[in-house]
């Protein structure tokens, strides 16, 4: 076992190995505090720094704290030369205000709650989420927040099953208005072909939100259809697709639209992808709800 290798002087190092190693013990040090020497024979911490140690101790000490506080970290705080010359990173998160901070938290509890409400069929719960003029674009269904609650309703009357995991979040406030965005799949399970399957789709939830009356709502919520895939339930299953009529889906949901067709939906087909001219025309509209400005999507204003 051999002594510390920091640059405490002559005094400082024989006291250790006099104090922590002989008697078996160890040394360390606390924040805030003198160096402690605990002994392995009485179990006792003891605050001791021979004379001449002290300052020394403190010194490297505050050399390891500005180390760690450095963004350039401990090479560059301990070369006096290392500023000259060299400027000091932007931050890589801007300051936030705690009103700010409060809303962001709002706006992903009422994102889960869409998720969570939805899938587990407690309809008006769901409903708070959404302002009155809220408006939902699915795949197999656009309209207004009641119908599309009743359009959920009337599938989990037939049977259908279609649940919604959450990812990343992002969040964009300019005074009551607000855009999130938030990573997701879609996983519906059904029969094709009378093979029971689960798809599951890959994307981003796109919201337009406003504060009103103190109350964030959702405006509007228009889904970024990314990619997705079909798989068998039963692993010894097999299962032909129409390759025709999976080709005239979009690639980002094309699996899903064919599972949806096959259950009667009219599937919508010019949805946002990963890429394309409809997610631009997403993201500037999105651009134009943060400026304050009027925006129209799909046939329908709000401002």
């Amino acid at each position: 076992m051999t002594g510390p290798s920091l640059p405490f002087n002559d005094g400082f190092a024989k006291f250790c190995q006099s104090e922590g190693m002989a008697t078996g013990g160890v040394w360390c040090s606390a924040p805030g505090s003198a160096f402690n020497v605990l002994s392995r024979a009485d179990g006792r911490m003891r605050s001791k720094v021979p004379d001449g140690a002290r300052e020394d101790a403190r010194t490297a000490m505050g050399v390891a704290a500005a180390a760690r506080r450095s963004p350039f970290g401990r090479d560059h705080c301990c070369n006096p030369m290392a500023d000259r010359g060299t400027r000091r990173p932007e931050p890589l998160m801007q300051e936030v205000s705690m009103d700010d901070w409060q809303d962001k938290l709002l706006l992903r509890e009422l994102i889960e709650n869409w998720a969570v409400w939805r899938d587990a069929g407690c309809w008006d719960k769901f409903r708070t989420v959404w302002h009155d003029d809220g408006r939902m674009m699915a795949t197999w269904t656009q309209g207004t927040a009641d119908e599309f609650i009743e359009m959920n309703r009337q599938g989990w009357a037939r049977g259908v099953s279609i649940l919604h995991f959450l990812g990343g979040f992002n969040c964009e406030i300019a005074g009551d208005r607000a855009v999130t965005q938030t990573k997701m799949t879609i996983s519906q399970r059904g029969q094709v072909h009378g093979v029971l399957v689960d798809v599951v789709c890959t994307g981003r939830f796109f919201d337009f939100l406003e504060k009103r009356e103190g109350k964030w709502g959702m405006c509007l919520r228009q889904p970024i259809y990314e990619k997705d895939r079909m798989d068998p339930i039963a692993p010894s299953a097999t299962l032909e697709l129409d390759q025709e009529i999976l080709d005239a889906f979009p690639v980002g949901y094309q699996h899903l639209a064919y599972l949806q067709s096959q259950v009667g939906y009219p599937v919508k087909k010019d949805m946002p992808g990963l890429k394309g001219s409809e997610v631009e025309a997403l993201y500037a509209t999105g651009a134009d709800w943060l400026a304050g400005k009027s925006i129209a999507w799909a046939g329908h204003a709000w401002g």
